[in-house]
């Protein structure tokens, strides 16, 4: 709104990109300590017991009994709030961002909804989550292709190397559907610890904050080899404001938690880099930058895999990996910390690919 009024009244100074999107920090950081208690509050009143604590994980967990979940909903809702303000509510790539975001937030809340109401710690049908995800995910990569230029639209950007670029043809429409799930399932799973996805998604998210403003500059692309792409530039200010959510949301998310991410936070943070990874042409430097969250669900894929070929043994002493080193004997604190520092490691390593070229 407040980008549209620039333009209309000249006031310069914030049409600048950097202004507009330290300012959306700074808003959705300050909605989400002011409104944070209250929302708080409400999921506490409404969902009474909170989620139900898997009986066969961390016996540590079972003190945490009551705590509400769906805390999604407050950085859903001053990012939304931040964007409102600071936003270019005309931008192709902003709206398919807001798409994807709030489409997969309903699947987790309805996920969530079982959880807590039903009383039922599995959720919604896996096979019914994942078709909505893909029909979900699917609208999103067409959209994208469709505002994206012809030359780049189907292209493969590869690390590491100069301007090695190969085109896929059809198949990165398979390609993009699948790095979205995937991303949003990889981030859902890793939310099992206190303060863990969303310290590791403030990593994530930095990465595609300086990639979007790279890639949307004619010099800076040029300089490092990059597709030029123009409608990346929003993807900054998109980025600025989901920051400030995040370590809003994290004020009271941090050990011991007052509120849980829950799917409807988790399944549409790790939508949200899934699709810029394909906006940004960064499929390949999201995998390391996201390394975490692949780890994460791999060691889920593997443990499932193993436990079914082989008749009950297992390769962990529990999936997702957070709790095998839980039951190892780290504290949770030790392991989100660990985990932090290991995300942040990985998103240095995908920064670095920008010019090891």
């Amino acid at each position: 709104m407040l980008a549209y009024l620039t333009d209309l009244y000249h006031l310069s100074f914030f049409s600048f990109l950097t202004v507009r999107s330290f300012l959306a920090l700074l808003t959705a950081l300050f909605m989400s300590l002011l409104l944070g208690s209250r929302v708080i509050a409400f999921l506490r009143h409404w969902q009474g017991k909170g989620q139900p604590i898997r009986a066969d994980g961390p016996k540590s967990h079972l003190a945490k009994k009551g705590t509400p979940t769906m805390g999604g909903f407050l950085w859903l809702s001053t990012l939304l709030l931040s964007l409102f303000l600071w936003g270019n509510w005309v931008h192709p790539y902003l709206l398919i961002l807001l798409f994807v975001t709030f489409s997969f937030a309903a699947i987790g809340f309805f996920d969530d909804y079982y959880k807590v109401k039903k009383r039922n710690s599995a959720g919604l049908p896996g096979k019914l989550r994942l078709l909505l995800e893909t029909i979900c995910a699917t609208v999103a990569v067409v959209a994208i292709s469709y505002f994206t230029p012809d030359a780049e639209t189907t292209k493969l950007v590869l690390p590491f190397v100069k301007a090695w670029q190969f085109d896929i043809g059809y198949l990165y429409y398979a390609l993009g559907v699948f790095v979205i799930v995937g991303s949003a399932n990889a981030v859902n799973i890793t939310d099992g610890l206190d303060g863990l996805s969303t310290l590791t998604s403030i990593s994530a998210t930095f990465v595609f904050m300086i990639l979007a403003y790279l890639i949307g500059r004619v010099d800076f692309s040029a300089y490092l080899f990059l597709p030029y792409l123009s409608n990346a530039t929003e993807l900054v200010v998109f980025a600025g404001a989901l920051l400030g959510s995040l370590f809003g949301f994290l004020w009271f998310n941090v050990s011991p938690a007052k509120v849980w991410m829950g799917d409807m936070g988790s399944l549409p943070l790790g939508a949200i880099f899934g699709t810029m990874a394909i906006m940004t042409k960064s499929e390949f430097v999201w995998a390391i930058a996201g390394a975490l969250f692949v780890f994460e669900i791999l060691s889920v894929i593997l443990q499932v895999a193993y436990f079914k070929r082989t008749g009950g043994k297992r390769i962990f002493k529990m999936a997702p990996l957070h709790h095998h080193f839980e039951l190892s004997g780290w504290k949770e604190t030790t392991v989100v910390f660990r985990f932090w520092i290991l995300s942040l490691i990985f998103a240095l390593i995908a920064l670095a690919t920008l010019k090891l070229r």
